[in-house]
């Protein structure tokens, strides 16, 4: 079983900008170097390196630029967003298998100096793939954003549990509030009130602009090796406890619109069912939750399907505060690096290190994407 023979021994990412001024492949170097700095091993240490299938970067381009040696193993994992923390799980595989020693992880994207992941994109839905045909059923409709994709999904939330859109705020909120105190996020000392984000502009109803995450220049790496080494290294390892992947029956990418529910994520909870039996834990279990929050809505929902609380009951949950969340200001607070800022803050608050720590934080849970194949972590002192 996979569940704690992994560990994560270091972090590292560079500032998170509007215009890093430096390409994707300084920025992941400049990010891998520092996990490593921070694991307190060297360039070659590293055997494997693992990446989402969106990044520019190539494995090897990588290995190079930080001076490593020969790989044993080279992975990239698909869906966007859905990839964070299934970049950690193949590695801890791949680890506890033996394939190799110590893997490092990293994504690294100029997304508002560069290729804007908020626009619509002619490419995609133009690309001889499946995915291609897929999207070229949807953008004529004038579903060609994220945000209008989600906002399908949110509107029918809205309609079955009588949410609002004072809840979806709420969550943005607590992010921004988590952001004012972190001086690594963007938002940095600005935090928001439910009144501004009601007062924000619709992007696509029900959606506002506070409803919306950051378009983000920046890099983020993680290193996985084994336990038995990581608790060698200088800093406190965070255990690997559960590491898992999810898709659900008629799985799109961002538009599963022909379920017969769509008021929820069913691929999250593919993962939360990996997750709990992984780890023998549940819910209740958890001290800090780390959701994706490309957009509000899909916090809610995560919420509902990883077992917080029953269905339609998210919004009730957030405003009571029942679970720390997004503990350094999430996507929509401190940026938008495809999800893995959210597993550095994951390993910050198992150390103990976190801006916003939570007191005795034993087990944290992160989340990849949501609306794509998706993936999730348990990490554990």
């Amino acid at each position: 079983m996979l569940s704690g023979k992994a560990a994560i021994a270091g972090i590292g990412a560079t500032e998170f900008s509007k215009d890093s001024g430096r390409s994707e492949l300084q920025l992941a170097a400049e990010a891998v170097r520092s996990a490593l700095a921070d694991a307190g091993l060297h360039p070659s240490d590293v055997d494997g390196l693992v990446t989402f299938s969106m990044d520019s970067n190539a494995e090897v381009a990588v290995a190079r630029e930080i001076g490593a040696g020969e790989l044993t193993f080279f992975s990239r994992i698909g869906y966007g967003g859905g990839a964070a923390c299934a970049t950690v799980q193949q590695a801890a595989m791949a680890v506890a298998t033996g394939v190799a020693s110590v893997v490092v992880c990293y994504r690294a994207l100029n997304e508002r100096s560069g290729h804007r992941f908020g626009q619509v994109s002619l490419a995609a839905a133009s690309a001889p793939t499946t995915s291609g045909i897929d999207n070229s059923w949807h953008y004529p409709m004038g579903l060609g954003t994220p945000a209008g994709t989600v906002a399908m999904a949110a509107r029918r939330y809205m309609h079955k549990y009588g949410a609002t859109s004072e809840d979806f705020g709420r969550v943005a909120v607590i992010d921004r509030r988590h952001a004012a105190t972190n001086p690594h996020a963007w938002f940095y000392e600005r935090p928001i009130t439910l009144a501004e984000h009601q007062a924000s502009r619709w992007i696509t109803e029900p959606l506002r602009l506070l409803d919306c995450c950051q378009e983000s220049d920046g890099a983020v790496a993680i290193v996985v090796t084994s336990a038995e080494r990581a608790r060698d290294l200088p800093r406190p390892p965070a255990v690997i406890t559960a590491a898992t992947q999810g898709s659900g029956p008629d799985q799109f990418t961002m538009t599963s619109y022909y379920r017969d529910d769509l008021s929820g994520l069913p691929e999250i909870g593919v993962v939360a069912r990996q997750l709990w039996a992984q780890s023998r834990l549940s819910a209740a279990d958890v001290d800090v939750a780390i959701l994706y929050d490309h957009f509000t809505p899909y916090v809610l929902m995560q919420l509902e399907e990883l077992g917080f609380c029953g269905r339609g009951e998210a919004p009730a949950f957030v405003a009571e505060e029942r679970v720390p969340l997004n503990t350094h200001g999430g996507q929509l607070g401190e940026a938008y690096i495809h999800g893995m800022n959210g597993i550095a803050e994951g390993v910050r608050q198992i150390r103990g290190t976190a801006v916003n720590q939570v007191a005795d934080a034993h087990h944290v849970l992160v989340t990849a994407g949501t609306g794509v194949p998706t993936s999730a972590l348990i990490l554990a002192r």
